[in-house]
């Protein structure tokens, strides 16, 4: 599958006004003004982004300017969002600037749970705990 993998780039002179859609890995360095949905989003110092973002994993070095949601998120310190951020696997360089609220994917899982879980001595689930890692 590897020998398959491609990837699309937005390139910094580009600007596209409308939500962006990838089944693979999306590199944007110019402008997207809609929501992104793609596997992996790697992102530019210089892009922005105005609109949601869901991705499997993303890498983020522009301007957001919505939600985040990925299951490994990397924010690098040139980042600048401006939105929540969903996550399960956490890492943000010092520097980063983010302004929303964090929240790991799970928890909208565990607000459904039953209540009553603790009388199995936590053996009721078997998700593993939201990673944070934070970067020097």
């Amino acid at each position: 599958m590897a020998g398959n993998s491609t990837f699309s780039v937005i390139g910094a002179d580009v600007t596209i006004t409308g939500d962006v859609s990838a089944t693979t890995e999306l590199h944007v360095d110019g402008r997207i003004e809609g929501d992104i949905k793609c596997a992996s989003l790697v992102q530019g110092e210089a892009s922005v982004v105005k609109g949601a973002v869901e991705a499997e994993t993303a890498r983020m070095a522009g301007t957001l300017k919505g939600s985040i949601s990925a299951r490994e998120l990397v924010i690098l310190k040139t980042a600048k969002i401006h939105g929540d951020v969903h996550y399960e696997a956490l890492t943000i360089e010092q520097g980063a600037v983010v302004e929303g609220k964090f929240a790991p994917q799970s928890v909208s899982k565990a607000v459904a749970a039953p209540k009553n879980e603790t009388r199995t001595g936590g053996a009721a689930t078997n998700e593993e705990e939201p990673k944070l890692t934070l970067a020097n």
